[in-house]
């Protein structure tokens, strides 16, 4: 069983975290992807408006009508930070016949060397590079560190031919905090009307 792991704030959940996890589940040909909401992350400390009980209720109502795609609650921990070399640990424990793949952007992979006990991770799973607006991956080897750069042509790396979603979740939140209709490409109708129905970002 092939089992991808894709985590993040998720503040709001949108097309662009949706859309190409879909494509990577096809290209490379896992049973399910399992969605992480991060209460605490440990590189964006600051930035988040919704709780972690909405984000979480947010990421359940959009993967409802997606097969494959789940929810998972392991990170959601508001006393603790999440770091992804323990998710990885978890699953790794508790689905140890599982070939893992852990699903992050071209930008997380520029950062992997700042990323805790980061070797132990990449001997831990194998990585899925989303491609995000902006980002290219033949552009990435200037941005790496060496020892990152060398897992590039490796079977520890696959890059994800997805197409990028022009779509960012601080735009969004901008948009809803004015009041206005985010267009319906943005997110899932469901989420939206969540967001609506309780005022998250007003």
């Amino acid at each position: 069983m092939k089992i991808g792991l894709f985590g993040g704030t998720f503040d709001p959940i949108h097309f662009g975290h949706i859309l190409p996890v879909k494509e990577a589940r096809v290209q490379l040909g896992l049973d399910q992807v399992i969605y992480l909401p991060t209460a605490v992350p440990p590189h964006k400390p600051d930035g988040q408006v919704a709780s972690p009980h909405a984000r979480w209720t947010m990421v359940e109502l959009a993967l409802l009508a997606e097969p494959g795609l789940v929810a998972d609650p392991f990170e959601l921990t508001p006393d603790h930070k999440a770091f992804t070399v323990e998710s990885v640990e978890h699953f790794r424990s508790t689905l140890p016949a599982a070939d893992l793949y852990l699903l992050i952007g071209c930008d997380s992979f520029a950062e992997l060397h700042t990323w805790k006990r980061w070797q132990e991770l990449v001997a831990m799973v194998r990585l899925g590079v989303l491609v995000r607006p902006g980002w290219r991956p033949e552009a990435l080897e200037t941005r790496l560190t060496p020892e990152v750069a060398a897992l590039m042509g490796t079977d520890r790396v696959s890059f994800i031919a997805n197409r990028p979603v022009a779509v960012s979740a601080t735009e969004l939140r901008q948009l809803l905090a004015e009041g206005a209709q985010p267009p319906a490409s943005w997110l899932p109708d469901l989420v939206l009307k969540y967001i609506q129905k309780y005022s998250l970002y007003r």
